[in-house]
C-alpha cells in the first residue's frame, strides 16, 4: 500500500488544495495515491491538532508535500498525526537533519562551500566582536551570509554577499540587514559560506528518494536552465545523510567542479511548475 501523501489545503477554500500544489495533487491521485490536506496556518500558529483535523484516522504511513515548515513545527506536526495513527515516513531528527545547514554539512562538507555558523533568535543580530571570531574560523575573502534554511540572495549586496571578511564593519552591516529583513523568519541562526564562483549554466536540483536520484529539475529561480550535473561523489554523500527524501541544489564552479550550493527535505522543497511530477510522486509511491 503506498503511503498517503499530504498537501496543503487552499487558505480560502479549504476543501481544496493550495493552488500552488494543485497539479501534484492531481497527478498524485490519478496514480492512485491517497492525498489529505492539512491546514499550514493553523500549523505554523501553534494548533497542530486543528491542522490535521481532516487527515483519516489509522492512515499509515505519511509524506508531505508542502510550503516550508520551521523544525520544531516539524515535530509538532509529527505529534498530532501520531495521535491519529499516522506516522511521517521523515522523522523530526532526520527533518533537521535535511532541513538546516548545521544538520547536513559535516556529511556534504567534501562537495559544498566551506562553512560556520553561530546560533541567534529572530531579531538579534551577533555583534561585531562575536562576527569576527566567526569569520576568523572562515579566513579571509567573500562569503555569503544566510541562516540555518535560507540565503536572501535577491537582496545580493544588502543582506546576502560580503565581499572581504576581514571588513568586519561591513560584515556587521550585512549580517544586520539580513536579520532585520528576516524578521520572525530567521531560522536557527546566522550561517557564513565561502564564496565560490559559478558558471551561468545554472543550477541543477537534484531529488532523492531513499539515496537515489529520482529526479533533476531546473532550480525554480532559474527555470530556463536544466544542467545536467555529475553526481560522482554526492551520491555518496547524500547516502551517508540517511534522510529518505532530500534535494540537492548543484551548480558548476568555474574550474569545472560541480558542489552543493543547497541541502534540503524534498517534502518542502519547491518543484517548478513547469515539470511532471509523475516521476517524483512515483518514487514516493514506493515509500
Amino acid at each position: 500500500m503506498a503511503p498517503l501523501t499530504l498537501f496543503c489545503r487552499a487558505p480560502l477554500r479549504p476543501r481544496r488544495a493550495d493552488p500552488h500544489f494543485a497539479e501534484e495533487v492531481r497527478v498524485a491521485r490519478d496514480q492512485g495515491l491517497d492525498v489529505a490536506l492539512i491546514d499550514h496556518d493553523a500549523l505554523l500558529a501553534g494548533a497542530a491538532d486543528d491542522a490535521v483535523a481532516d487527515v483519516p484516522r489509522g492512515a499509515g504511513p505519511a509524506w508531505y508535500r508542502g510550503w516550508m515548515v520551521p523544525a520544531r513545527h516539524w515535530t509538532a506536526l509529527g505529534a498530532a498525526l501520531a495521535a491519529r495513527d499516522v506516522s511521517l515516513l521523515t522523522t523530526p531528527a532526520a527533518y533537521r537533519r535535511a532541513h538546516e545547514l548545521p544538520g547536513w554539512y559535516a556529511t556534504l562538507a567534501p562537495v559544498t562551500p566551506a562553512s560556520v555558523w553561530l546560533p541567534t533568535e529572530p531579531g538579534r543580530a551577533p555583534d561585531t566582536a562575536a562576527l569576527a571570531a566567526l569569520a576568523a574560523r572562515l579566513g579571509r575573502g567573500p562569503a555569503i551570509v544566510k541562516d540555518f534554511v535560507k540565503s536572501r540572495k535577491h537582496e545580493w549586496h544588502g543582506a546576502c554577499y560580503v565581499p572581504e571578511l576581514a571588513d568586519t564593519e561591513r560584515l556587521t552591516a550585512v549580517v544586520s540587514r539580513f536579520v532585520e529583513l528576516q524578521d520572525d523568519f530567521l531560522e536557527g541562526g546566522i550561517v557564513l559560506r565561502a564564496f565560490e564562483r559559478f558558471t551561468e549554466a545554472g543550477e541543477a536540483r537534484v531529488w532523492w528518494v531513499d539515496g537515489a536520484p529520482v529526479l533533476i529539475t531546473a532550480h525554480p529561480d532559474s527555470p530556463g536552465k536544466v544542467p545536467e550535473p555529475k553526481l560522482e561523489g554526492v551520491a555518496e554523500c547524500v547516502a551517508a545523510l540517511g534522510c529518505p527524501f532530500v534535494t540537492t541544489d548543484l551548480a558548476l564552479r568555474e574550474d569545472g567542479v560541480w558542489r552543493v550550493v543547497e541541502v534540503g527535505d524534498g517534502q518542502v522543497s519547491d518543484l517548478h511548475r513547469n515539470t511532471d511530477p509523475a516521476p517524483l510522486l512515483r518514487a514516493l509511491a514506493q515509500g
